[in-house]
């Protein structure tokens, strides 16, 4: 009898050591959704092994956006349960749907869903089109420069500081989107200063990237081999380059050595790096074209291709910010939006000096082939 007893305390404490090492939880499900204004759909409130009776709330970061039934629902134990939940858009923008319990018996910080709510899926679509256009444009915009410099078997024109600054910003871009696409730790640092965000890099943006190294290899390849006359990059070019090496070179050390800089804040420099590069890049060819009065070397090609790049880009923003009724990613934070309007500004002004200032130094040396070329001097800034 005494066995039997010992054996009938062991059996029920082993059923309630099971029962209290069931973990509660709560799930919304996927943390995307995307909806369109007017729409609803029904996200899923998902429970299991509930021991006690809770309050569960789901709420949004931002309101105007979203309209929630319910915005409460007490659950009773037991519980292993799906709970539907409407979501209605009453207006374009972004919001994070976020659940909270009461009491506070289980982690929720990952029961959220990230919402898009926007005016219309063609605007979308359309949006998309005009992405890949650009993507391509730019993409491509390399490729008559190459073309210019083997047809001539010259490079007589093209400015080597620009060529000098470009590997740089494209070397820097590429470093930031590998990092962040590719590397664990630093993706971990990342969502531990946005918890809730998202990687903001895709595939294309690692594609574009090394594609763009890649040809700016090939067309500084060509000035070791073709006719480069005087031409070389600039001590000016050179103490920039400096000084952006020196700036990332201190940072990494202190990053390597110290807890005060993360991998993450030395990716960000790269990007710092590769902005402040877009601002300063096109200034040398332009300074060159109009010391020798003379464009000819310079591919017009490109620049049509990397203005119809700049353009879409610029449109796919206002598209988007109308579809996503989100003005403030252009006017609350201009900087991509500038850094195009810059790049597209530098294409008319290029464009203007073909056709315009210096057109009669292209047909001289259509008349005249055999007749030198100006080369100027390519100390710029």
């Amino acid at each position: 009898m005494g066995r039997s007893a010992t054996f009938s305390k062991l059996f029920c404490a082993s059923i309630l050591i099971a029962f209290s090492a069931a973990e509660t939880s709560f799930s919304l499900g996927s943390q995307e959704l995307d909806i369109l204004v007017g729409e609803t759909k029904v996200i899923n409130l998902q429970v299991t092994d509930l021991t006690q009776r809770v309050n569960a709330s789901v709420q949004t970061l931002h309101s105007g956006i979203l309209e929630l039934n319910p915005k409460s629902i007490i659950i009773n134990p037991p519980a292993n349960d799906i709970y539907p939940i409407e979501v209605t858009s009453i207006e374009a923008g972004y919001t994070t749907i976020l659940l909270s319990i009461d009491p506070a018996i289980a982690d929720v910080y990952d029961a959220f869903i990230r919402v898009t709510s926007l005016h219309s899926i063609e605007l979308y679509h359309f949006s998309e089109v005009i992405g890949w256009i650009y993507f391509v444009a730019w993409s491509v915009s390399f490729y008559p420069q190459i073309y210019e410099n083997w047809k001539r078997k010259s490079v007589v024109g093209l400015n080597f500081d620009f060529l000098a600054l470009n590997i740089i910003g494209f070397t820097m871009y590429s470093i930031f989107n590998c990092g962040l696409f590719w590397i664990p730790s630093i993706q971990d640092e990342y969502y531990e200063k946005h918890p809730r965000g998202m990687i903001p890099v895709l595939a294309q943006d690692i594609f574009f990237g090394l594609h763009a190294m890649f040809a700016t290899v090939i067309t500084i390849t060509q000035c070791f081999f073709y006719e480069r006359a005087n031409q070389r990059v600039s001590w000016t070019a050179r103490g920039i380059i400096v000084v952006f090496a020196l700036f990332l070179l201190i940072s990494t050390i202190v990053a390597a050595a110290t807890d005060k800089l993360t991998w993450l804040d030395i990716l960000y420099f790269c990007s710092y790096v590769k902005l402040a590069i877009t601002l300063i890049k096109y200034i040398p060819q332009a300074y060159m074209n109009y010391k020798r009065k003379s464009t000819v070397g310079w591919s017009i090609g490109n620049i049509f291709l990397d203005f119809t790049g700049g353009a879409l880009s610029m449109m796919q923003m206002m598209v988007n910010a109308h579809n996503y009724n989100d003005w403030q990613s252009i006017f609350g934070d201009p900087t991509k939006f500038g850094l195009g309007l810059f790049s597209v500004v530098f294409d008319i002004f290029f464009i203007f000096q073909h056709y315009v200032l210096y057109r009669q130094s292209r047909k001289d040396v259509a008349a005249d082939p055999e007749k030198p070329e100006k080369t100027g001097k390519d100390e710029i800034l």
